[in-house]
């Protein structure tokens, strides 16, 4: 799945999208991930639901119907060959929503009221007091809030969508969703469910993708190119659900603002994410190295930013290259492999089938170039096969086993075996 994430907020009504569906087919991309489009409550933000069945009014014109102009949309991105995927939130609701009033029952409780979701940020307890917790635990009360979400899922599907990502797909019991997978891929089979699981265990992470989803999301955007624990956590989840990386989400800050403006650092972290990873998801605006965060509450269309640069012929040749080949099409055998250089990353990654493999070699520094030698390169694939260079920057038309290269501030190349 390459996914390039169309935040709602500074995409504006419907009918204004088409430009961006457009870009991102142009850059490769088969899937369109939107952010949750229903009605808001009080707060106003996105993922503060009031009504699951009412789409937001920020995002529609007076004419046609609201399902309507969600279906317009939707075949819109259809027809440039992009499938639609739309964030599922049923962890939580709005508080001032309907819902704690006419079913009391489907909420947890704290001190006698209707709790609000948190989490630890730094030690200290974050509360979302905008929002009302689902209580999937309680067992007599569990079946009508699990159909109530069956139905939510019948109504987007309905409207077109071919995927979910499960917004804090943690915080439901896995059998909560085993259900609700099964009953959808019985009345739609090819629809996809994607586990958004930062923040928790990979322990949890692993129950939670045992569930039947089809895909999760993994840390590969924090890791330092050095830490072992990346790699712990792929291992550990990559049998059982393929994962998707990204350089930045609408939930961190922007990379072209942490990285002080450096272009190459962008390049080389969509490479390393859509490369390390069975999936990608890109938001909007990076391809233009935006700097604003996206905001679940405040961003509006007028946010769209001057574009700093123009990385769509980059993200285009890197996403080929996925599609392209099927050992970084899945979450396979990855190891590292030791380099006297500090600032150089060399990684293999061995495919299902015989014969695939990939070495990838990376200049950690996004600000330094880097000098890579290595006597025989074909020392480190284990079927000796001939060696084609795929990179997106500089590519070759022969590799030597004797292989020098002055790799670029951030630059990666990328080798794949040519098989028969």
């Amino acid at each position: 799945m390459r996914i390039y994430n169309l935040f709602p907020r500074l995409a504006g009504r419907f009918r204004q999208w088409t430009p961006h569906l457009e870009r991102a087919a142009a850059m490769g991309f088969d899937w369109i991930f939107v952010n949750p489009i229903q009605q808001t409550g009080r707060s106003g933000s996105l993922y503060s639901i009031k009504d699951y069945f009412g789409i937001h009014p920020v995002f529609l014109d007076a004419r046609p119907s609201a399902e309507e102009q969600v279906r317009a949309m939707i075949r819109a991105a259809n027809r440039l060959g992009m499938r639609v995927m739309v964030d599922l939130v049923i962890n939580h609701c709005a508080y001032d929503s309907p819902l704690p009033g006419a079913h009391p029952e489907w909420f947890v409780r704290e001190n006698g009221q209707i709790a609000h979701p948190s989490c630890d940020q730094d030690g200290q307890r974050v509360v979302w007091e905008d929002l009302a917790q689902f209580d999937f635990h309680q067992r007599a009360e569990r079946e009508s809030l699990v159909r109530y979400c069956l139905e939510i899922v019948r109504f987007l599907c309905r409207l077109g969508f071919s995927g979910f990502r499960c917004d804090a797909a943690y915080q439901l019991p896995p059998e909560v969703w085993e259900r609700l997978i099964r009953e959808i891929k019985r009345e739609w089979p090819e629809t996809v469910f994607v586990a958004e699981t930062l923040g928790c265990s990979p322990a949890q992470t692993r129950r939670t993708a045992l569930a039947g989803f089809d895909a999760i999301f993994n840390s590969s955007k924090w890791w330092d190119f050095s830490s072992p624990w990346l790699l712990e956590q792929y291992q550990l989840t990559r049998e059982v659900a393929p994962s998707i990386g990204f350089p930045e989400s609408h939930d961190t800050p922007r990379l072209m603002e942490e990285a002080h403006g450096n272009v190459d650092a962008l390049k080389q972290r969509y490479l390393f994410a859509a490369l390390f990873s069975g999936g990608v998801m890109m938001p909007v605006g990076y391809e233009f190295g935006f700097r604003r965060p996206l905001h679940v509450v405040e961003t509006r269309p007028e946010d769209w930013e001057p574009p700093a640069c123009d990385l769509t012929g980059f993200i285009r040749t890197v996403n080929e290259v996925k599609a392209r080949c099927p050992v970084f099409q899945e979450d396979s055998i990855t190891q590292l492999l030791p380099h006297p250089n500090p600032a150089i990353l060399m990684m293999w990654k061995a495919g299902r089938k015989p014969g695939e493999e990939a070495l990838l070699v990376f200049n950690k520094d996004p600000w330094n170039r880097q000098y890579f030698r290595v006597d025989d390169i074909y020392q480190y694939v284990q079927g000796r096969a001939p060696l084609r260079d795929l990179s997106p920057e500089w590519r070759l038309d022969y590799i030597p086993a004797p292989f020098e290269f002055e790799l670029a501030a951030g630059m990666g190349r990328i080798m794949v075996t040519e098989t028969e």
